[in-house]
């Protein structure tokens, strides 16, 4: 399996031009935050704002719009349960990012149901947590994008997949990938970047310091905001995926445990490393 290197960093970010805006750089929209899982929308919208997309907009419960507006004044916010309003802001995005801290109730279902139904071929989709589970769950099939991203956990794999983890093997992976016809992140120890009809790809940074709550929210967000603002949708999902286990690593030669927050907060300066 071919070992992402950080040069795939160096192939990606690129030094901002002079002339430019906030619309050059990506409008993403993220939804979740289920009344339940506040922090997750906030940590996801967080990595999104520090990874540089322009406009970022979260989509959450009500309960989360204060604490959003207090820690990320950066980002605008929506109360999920405007549907109309969703519904007519998705088709302005360049990503959507759905998933982090949704639920499973009918709620959660209808805003994936509207996601893949609004998303059109001329946008990025990331599916992440809950939303994934869902998708599982009922009979959706994906949409016509300019890419769609999965980012599940081996267990999350196995029920969109069917593949059980024990069989998770590249070959089966793969050939799931390829069937689906989206790119999957799959998060474990040596992630792996599975795409369709292109050989499979392994982290070898990163490591169990990761093992914290949040991470994965960090990197749905870490993803979309790479995608809104690169034009290599395939290879800013590599660069996003080896950026946030590499920055881990940095912060784990001083730390037991890296908090998802402080990925996110070293991200502008890591990032800045690499642009050329």
């Amino acid at each position: 399996m071919q070992v992402i290197t950080e040069q795939v960093l160096r192939d990606v970010i690129k030094i901002r031009p002079e002339q430019s805006h906030k619309g050059t750089f990506g409008r993403i929209m993220l939804i979740g935050g289920h009344n339940n899982y506040h922090g997750a929308i906030i940590m996801s919208t967080m990595a999104a704002v520090n990874a540089g997309a322009g406009l970022v907009t979260s989509v959450t419960d009500a309960k989360n719009v204060t604490a959003l507006n207090i820690k990320l004044p950066e980002a605008m916010v929506i109360d999920m349960r405007q549907i109309s309003q969703i519904a007519e802001l998705i088709t302005s995005q360049d990503v959507i990012v759905i998933g982090p801290g949704l639920d499973t109730d009918d709620m959660s279902l209808a805003l994936l149901n509207l996601v893949l139904n609004h998303v059109t071929a001329d946008q990025s989709l990331v599916i992440d947590g809950s939303a994934l589970t869902l998708l599982s769950e009922n009979d959706f099939q994906l949409p016509k994008t300019k890419i769609t991203v999965l980012t599940p956990h081996e267990m999350e794999w196995q029920r969109v997949s069917g593949i059980p983890i024990a069989i998770q093997t590249p070959a089966n992976n793969q050939q799931a990938a390829d069937e689906l016809g989206a790119v999957v992140v799959l998060k474990k120890h040596h992630s792996e970047i599975y795409q369709p009809n292109v050989a499979p790809q392994q982290l070898l940074v990163g490591g169990p310091y990761q093992a914290t709550g949040g991470m994965g929210d960090t990197l749905a967000g870490l993803i979309g905001g790479f995608l809104a603002q690169f034009p290599d949708k395939a290879q800013a999902t590599i660069a996003a995926t080896y950026a946030h286990s590499a920055i881990a690593e940095e912060i784990a030669r001083d730390q037991y445990v890296v908090l998802p927050t402080q990925i996110s907060a070293a991200l502008p300066t890591y990032m800045a490393r690499f642009a050329n």
